[in-house]
């Protein structure tokens, strides 16, 4: 009896777990992928209160979820600590990380794909005064 067949033996057919004999992981991975597509069309809304939570948001994007991390309920330095740990998680799952505004971040997997970029509060500051310069020039 063969590995395979051990585990037909241990997990049983009856439960309705269906084990591929495949020789090669990748198909067996993207099989799986297929199977859990369902489960990796939801976007995670998070406001995390503790380091020991980065997990939980880790465990999402693992199940191709997007996550939307709010961490303005943590203090600076776990938030730093969280979104180093996040930044590992996301390279190690080839997917994206964002800032979106101040301590809020988007986590993506790699089966979603961003366009467009968020310029960060500084640009927005200076490129409001431009305007607000162009504006008076025009006398609304």
């Amino acid at each position: 009896m063969g590995f395979m067949g051990k585990i037909k033996g241990i997990l049983g057919e009856e439960e309705g777990v269906v084990v591929q004999n495949t020789t090669n992981d990748d198909e067996y991975y993207k099989e799986a992928l297929k199977q859990n597509s369902v489960s990796g069309n939801k976007m995670i809304l998070l406001e995390p209160r503790a380091f020991s939570e980065a997990q939980t948001i880790a465990d999402y994007l693992k199940s191709r979820n997007t996550v939307v991390v709010n961490l303005k309920r943590v203090t600076p330095e776990v938030a730093k600590r969280i979104v180093d740990f996040l930044s590992g998680a996301v390279y190690a799952i080839g997917g994206d990380l964002q800032k979106l505004g101040n301590g809020i971040f988007l986590c993506t997997p790699n089966n979603v794909d961003i366009e467009g970029k968020i310029s960060s509060e500084e640009k927005a500051k200076n490129s409001k005064k431009v305007e607000e310069k162009d504006d008076n020039e025009f006398d609304w």
